[in-house]
């Protein structure tokens, strides 16, 4: 790869990765639209890695203290034996990954010959980008939101079988985890709140993988692109992360319901061409 290539790519990986426009469909596009070569394994996991350092590091308070209450759960640490909210969250983030486990790894292959499309990810694009419209519109409507708090290991699991169906090109893993939380009566920063901290062990899955795949194979490693790659998405998702939820607060979802809309309809337009 160029460098203008690897920049483009990592910028894309991590600023797409928490936004609610999909961050597979927007790194799968380039090469089908200009014909750039597959950015390979080690370059899928040099961004993955930047991406997931960027989320811990910017929920750096929340995921120490979840993880030290999920310990007290089991017996171990300063918390042990202690009942908290911040335990009962780290259970509930855990479980909630499970499917998207489940359905990467019976799934993966089918996906892979048969999903990664510009057809498809203009059609999840537009689905997904309507349905984001109206939850957002309804929790919009809504006088008062349900706190995290209430949210109960039913609708954790409910917003992890969504992140499933977000292996689909195209749906955005974010965007329908968002979704989800916003029909489950969340408010919006908080429903993007539990999209980026559920983000953390599917991130660290879906790294491992690419890692094994990778020292599986005989594929050579690009160590400036792997170095330059991991940076740049590193910088440009804690900057996403952050000012998504400045942003959040101020517009909702709806510019980027938009965006997906105009993306879809530009595909569609693109492949009938």
């Amino acid at each position: 790869m160029s460098t203008l290539e690897i920049i483009i790519l990592a910028l894309l990986q991590g600023l797409t990765e928490f936004l609610p426009i999909s961050s597979s469909a927007h790194l799968i596009l380039p090469s089908q639209i200009f014909g750039w070569q597959d950015q390979g394994l080690a370059f899928d996991v040099a961004v993955h890695v930047g991406t997931l350092l960027a989320v811990i590091m910017y929920f750096r308070k929340e995921v120490g203290a979840m993880a030290v209450a999920w310990l007290g759960t089991v017996g171990v640490g300063p918390e042990k034996g202690k009942q908290s909210f911040d335990g009962k969250l780290a259970w509930w983030i855990l479980f909630a990954t499970i499917p998207a486990g489940l359905f990467g790894l019976l799934g993966k292959d089918f996906i892979e010959e048969h999903l990664r499309s510009a057809l498809v990810i203009a059609a999840t694009t537009l689905l997904f980008g309507f349905l984001l419209g109206f939850a957002d519109i309804k929790a919009g409507k809504r006088a008062t939101h349900k706190p995290m708090e209430k949210l109960g290991f039913k609708g954790a699991m409910l917003i992890g079988l969504a992140q499933a169906i977000a292996l689909i090109p195209g749906t955005s893993r974010s965007g329908i985890t968002m979704t989800i939380g916003l029909m489950l009566g969340l408010s919006r920063a908080s429903s993007a709140r539990f999209s980026f901290l559920l983000s953390i062990p599917a991130i660290t899955m879906a790294g491992s993988y690419l890692t094994l795949k990778l020292v599986l194979s005989a594929e050579g490693v690009d160590w400036f692109a792997m170095g330059l790659g991991s940076l740049i998405a590193f910088v440009s998702a804690y900057a996403c992360i952050h000012y998504f939820l400045i942003l959040l607060e101020k517009l909702g979802m709806m510019p980027f319901v938009i965006y997906r809309l105009i993306l879809g309809v530009g595909l569609f337009w693109y492949i009938l061409a």
